[in-house]
Formats: structure tokens, C-alpha cells, sequence
């Protein structure tokens, strides 16, 4: 099998962690599967950049002298916000022959400067989404996905979402055990589907100030299954049941109960992705008791039910048979 050319375009103020996050899950590959990519960086004249860390990159070649690669990789980072015209350019000429277009955060900026997201759907960091679509609104930007396939496009927000993407790749390339050995030497998921979303129960709440009401945000992360009532959390962090909503509220930004809300749906969606565990046992693991009561809060927040949402997002591993009440 020939290798698999994959071309990492580099520039100044570009994000580290967008480069080598990628850059590690196709050479881990290759570590599997002997010659499976050839993995080059280039700059558009050759020359060293320098990272937004500081980090400096010698890269392997300039890009005039690159042939169309099979993936071409664009790194985000703050040389996106005001980019090399040079780069757009080739970027605009060049990148159409290449068999896979890539963007890892706000590399999707200068995709989308060289015309090639024009009416296709697109992700970023989930900071940029509104800027990206008001600068280009010909791009069907969704700020919700970590990654989004769009035929020989893809695009991911930031950094570890570009390690994700990557491992989709391999999977697509190699199949899901070259892609989950990567995974397990990174000690990363294998994998977050693309659909999840950039915010977790956890990232979309403000933490709490004061420590108990934080251990208290620990707590319900850690023991879904638990008794999370306002009355027993209230309990755990030392409060009364009405200060302790109040106080709940005002640090983290919503109630106890849509906190606990989003995080038992976060954990269920997690174990029907990565578990072969019935529906009726995640609905016990993540506290909801019945399936469904979970059915319930997977059609209310995803328009789905559980056997459904498994089937769209783990085709990998067929899921046991599930009972008739959670379809």
C-alpha cells in the first residue's frame, strides 16, 4: 500500500498543539502500519516559523515545491487574524487537488479566505464560530461539533478536537483498532464522534467560587447515579437546601437541577458512545432511573431517543439488544 501524503501547511503565530496533536496520531499510524503516511510540513517560502508559544519549526520543504497531497492539514492560531496574502492564495490555487482539505481551530480562516468553505458547513473554536460566519457568510458555520465531515473537507475546533479529527482519519484509513492503538499511546479517547458537542457539562458552567459548592460540581460530575436532589447536595456542602440553590445558581451560572440535567446527559451519551452496555444499565449508571426517563431527556436536549442516538454515532460495535421502551 503507497503511503499516505500529508502535508501540514505552517506559518507564523500558528498554534503548537494544532500541528503536533495531528501530526502525532499519523505518525503514531505509521509506527502501526509501516509506511501507512508520510507526514511533511512546509512553510510558503521554506523558511523557520515561529509558534504562538514561541516555538520555533524548521519545516521540510517550501510549499511551491510540494506535490498535491493526499490530506492537507491547516493549523489555526493568531497568524489566522491577519494572514499572509501569499498563503491565501496558494492556499485558493493549490489546495483544491488535494484528496482531503483539513482545518484544525481557526485554521478554518483561511480556508474559508481562499473561498474553499463557500456554501459548505464548517466548525471552529467555538470563540471564533460568530466572527467566522460574519467575516464569511457564504460558510454553514455550526459552533456545536468538535469536528464536521463535509465530503473531501473537514474541519475541527480547537487543538485536542484536531486529535480527534485525526484519529476519524486513521479510523477512515485503517480501520478503528490502527486508530484506537494511537489513541491508547496518546492515553486520549477513542474517539469523540464528531457530533459531540465543544461545550461539556463542565465548560458551558461557570465554577463555583466558594470550595464546597465546587467540590459539590465535582461531586455530581463523578456520581451521576447518585441522590443529586437540591435537599442532599445541599446537605453535602454544609448549606441549607435554599441557600445552597441560591447560592448554586448565582456562581455557576444555572440551577442545581439543569446542572444536573446536563451533566447525566453528558454521561450517558458518553457511555452509549464508548460502552456496549444496554440502554436500561446507562439509564441506572447516569441516574435516570427508568429508560425511559432517559429516552425523555435525550428527545427534550437531542431530538432523539438512546438506541437511536447509539446507532447514528457507534457504528462500530453494534450495541445489545435494547428494550422496546427506549427506542
Amino acid at each position: 500500500m503507497p503511503s499516505h501524503d500529508v502535508l501540514v501547511v505552517l506559518f507564523d503565530g500558528v498554534q503548537s498543539l494544532d500541528v503536533t496533536g495531528p501530526l502525532e496520531v499519523f505518525t503514531g499510524a505509521g509506527h502501526c502500519v509501516p509506511g501507512a503516511y508520510r507526514v511533511r510540513t512546509a512553510t510558503f517560502d521554506g523558511t523557520p516559523i515561529r509558534t504562538s508559544s514561541g516555538l520555533r519549526i524548521t519545516p521540510d520543504l517550501a510549499l511551491s515545491d510540494a506535490a498535491p497531497p493526499d490530506t492537507l492539514l491547516v493549523p489555526g492560531g493568531q497568524g489566522t487574524r491577519d494572514p499572509d496574502p501569499r498563503l491565501v492564495h496558494w492556499l485558493r490555487t493549490h489546495a483544491p487537488r488535494a484528496g482531503r482539505k483539513v482545518s484544525v481551530c481557526t485554521g478554518a480562516f483561511l480556508l474559508a479566505a481562499a473561498g474553499l468553505l463557500d456554501g459548505r458547513r464548517a466548525t471552529t473554536h467555538w470563540a471564533m464560530c460568530d466572527t467566522l460566519a460574519g467575516r464569511f457568510p457564504g460558510v454553514d458555520v455550526d459552533p456545536e461539533p468538535i469536528f464536521i465531515r463535509d465530503g473531501d473537507l473537514a474541519t475541527s475546533a480547537g487543538v485536542t478536537a484536531g486529535i480527534d479529527l485525526a484519529l476519524a482519519l486513521v479510523e477512515e484509513d485503517h480501520g478503528r483498532d490502527v486508530a484506537l492503538t494511537v489513541a491508547r499511546h496518546l492515553v486520549v479517547f477513542l474517539r469523540r464522534p464528531g457530533n459531540q458537542t465543544q461545550f461539556s457539562a463542565q465548560l458551558a458552567a461557570q465554577t463555583a467560587e466558594r470550595p464546597p459548592l465546587r467540590e459539590v460540581q465535582h461531586w455530581i460530575t463523578e456520581h451521576p447515579a447518585a441522590d443529586l436532589s437540591v435537599e442532599a447536595l445541599a446537605a453535602r456542602s454544609g448549606l441549607s437546601p435554599r441557600h445552597f440553590a441560591r447560592a448554586f445558581r448565582d456562581e455557576v451560572g444555572m440551577t442545581p437541577g439543569r446542572y444536573v440535567d446536563r451533566v447525566r446527559l453528558e454521561a450517558a451519551r458518553r457511555l452509549l458512545e464508548d460502552t456496549t452496555d444496554g440502554v436500561e444499565r446507562v439509564a441506572r449508571r447516569c441516574g435516570y432511573g427508568t429508560p425511559e426517563a432517559m429516552r425523555r431527556a435525550f428527545l427534550r436536549a437531542l431530538g432523539t431517543g438512546p438506541a437511536e442516538y447509539r446507532r447514528r454515532y457507534r457504528p462500530h460495535h453494534p450495541a445489545a439488544p435494547q428494550p422496546s421502551a427506549a427506542r
